[in-house]
């Protein structure tokens, strides 16, 4: 009866996975190991922990626990620089390396790939978006033949980005002529865009996953997330946003805390607790700002 009520409970919750990068120092086996262990349903792989010529038995683990590869991250997810897939410079080398990412990943069955634009900076803006659509079109060339999703992902303008809403993200996707292509959306960026509630209930149908955590206020940088329910953002008011628009995939807990890693070391860094530990809050958290959703306010402006 008691095993029974568990597993009713667990039903209750929507499709929970946790991004690789929440336990950026562990090896990917260890990932498997405790995101099954914490009760997520997937794994948000990344490509820099998917070690080359492994893939084969990273599938097989993958699929002895039950975890489903949820939104994957290439270790060249956008099509231009940006401030962290700062390498290479040349886009042409980029897009090649974007869209081998996108065969390697097509074994995994992902939910989908995440690709980026890239930062405007310094750049002409009419030739940088020409660049931005080609590289767009090439990488859901390749998706389409592999039968993999992209994502394309809006960040906060100080992330360094061509697309910073939902409606500049879907602009760009009718503007490359790829209309099979997803939106991935991210509390961290996009929790305070004006009326991004109503964006949210517009366009949720075009979502193809919604990467949850929060906004620390003030902010120290990029690498500075919280775990949902810990922050400015109102978590809740957006799961509700959500649910009531009828969206019913994937949420994955991304978490980005500097320990040192990327230049800041935090006293209170998220990254030097225990993965286990992490994991477990981050399900725990999600979970209770699941539980806490309700309807939404006015939206930020």
């Amino acid at each position: 009866m008691v095993r029974t009520m568990k597993r009713q409970a667990a039903l209750s919750y929507p499709k929970l996975s946790i991004s690789q990068c929440t336990t950026y120092t562990a090896d990917i086996r260890a990932d498997i190991s405790t995101y099954r262990a914490v009760g997520a349903d997937g794994i948000g792989l990344w490509e820099f922990k998917l070690p080359h010529g492994q893939e084969a038995a990273i599938g097989e683990l993958l699929a002895q626990t039950g975890l489903r590869p949820t939104l994957c991250v290439p270790e060249v997810a956008s099509i231009v620089p940006d401030p962290f897939f700062a390498e290479p410079k040349d886009p042409r080398e980029r897009r090649t390396a974007l869209c081998a990412a996108i065969r390697r990943f097509a074994p995994f069955d992902p939910v989908a790939v995440m690709v980026l634009t890239g930062a405007p900076d310094g750049h002409d803006l009419a030739g940088l978006r020409r660049t931005v659509v080609e590289g767009l079109k090439a990488a859901a060339d390749t998706a389409g033949k592999v039968g993999v999703t992209l994502g394309l992902e809006p960040l906060r303008r100080t992330s360094g980005t061509l697309v910073t809403t939902l409606p500049e993200t879907l602009e760009l996707i009718e503007e490359a002529g790829v209309p099979e292509v997803g939106v991935i959306y991210d509390v961290w960026h996009l929790w305070d865009v004006p009326n991004g509630l109503d964006d949210l209930r517009r366009y949720a149908h075009r979502l193809v996953g919604v990467q949850v955590n929060d906004y620390r206020q003030p902010t120290r940088s990029w690498c500075d997330r919280l775990l949902p329910g810990e922050g400015r953002a109102n978590v809740p008011a957006i799961f509700a946003t959500l649910e009531a628009a009828g969206y019913d995939g994937w949420y994955d807990v991304e978490i980005f805390s500097d320990n040192g890693l990327f230049g800041n070391a935090y006293p209170d860094s998220l990254w030097d607790l225990p993965a286990e530990e992490l994991a477990r809050r981050a399900v725990a958290s999600f979970r209770a700002q699941w539980d806490a959703r309700q309807a939404p306010g006015p939206s930020p402006t």
